[in-house]
């Protein structure tokens, strides 16, 4: 008889936690086709030899623990961003390209200081020499901050 009651409620449990993997498979699915499962992470374009971006690193982790998100850090001096990128990000911080540039990178003042130039010309410059983007760009969904100070980083969540 106990063998019985053991059996029923194996056969519950293990119908319940089927329909459980089912479902979490479906809204799984349903997220990579909505392109939902990116709004989980936070993004860093990270330069590790700069304090600056290391704390703004270090705020984002700490940020990324708290809301229970990833964090992907992009170390974009070894995987520069396209230009596409630059434009989507440029879009989300609300500012020109000519103040994500630094001005006062070698790069910058031998090839291009005093020059008129172009957004576009201006973007092609930072995609050619990543070094002229001002760090650390973080992103969240569709927003980004330059995080100087560090604390920035709490305005994608505001």
């Amino acid at each position: 008889m106990a063998t019985s009651y053991l059996f029923e409620a194996y056969t519950i449990i293990k119908k319940n936690y089927n329909e459980l993997v089912l479902t979490t498979r479906k809204d799984l699915i349903f997220a990579k086709k909505q392109n939902l499962l990116n709004m989980s992470k936070i993004i860093v374009w990270h330069n590790p030899r700069c304090r600056k971006s290391r704390e703004g690193l270090a705020a984002a982790e700490k940020t990324a623990k708290e809301k229970g998100l990833n964090l992907e850090i992009r170390k974009y001096l070894d995987n520069p961003p396209t230009e596409q990128e630059l434009k989507k990000v440029l879009q989300w911080l609300g500012l020109k390209p000519i103040e994500l540039v630094r001005t006062k990178e070698t790069v910058w003042k031998e090839n291009f200081k005093g020059k008129e130039m172009t957004d576009e010309q201006i973007i092609k410059a930072m995609v050619q020499y990543p070094k002229l983007i001002e760090r650390p760009v973080v992103i969240y969904n569709d927003k980004a901050v330059l995080a100087r100070p560090a604390d920035k980083v709490l305005e994608l969540f505001s």
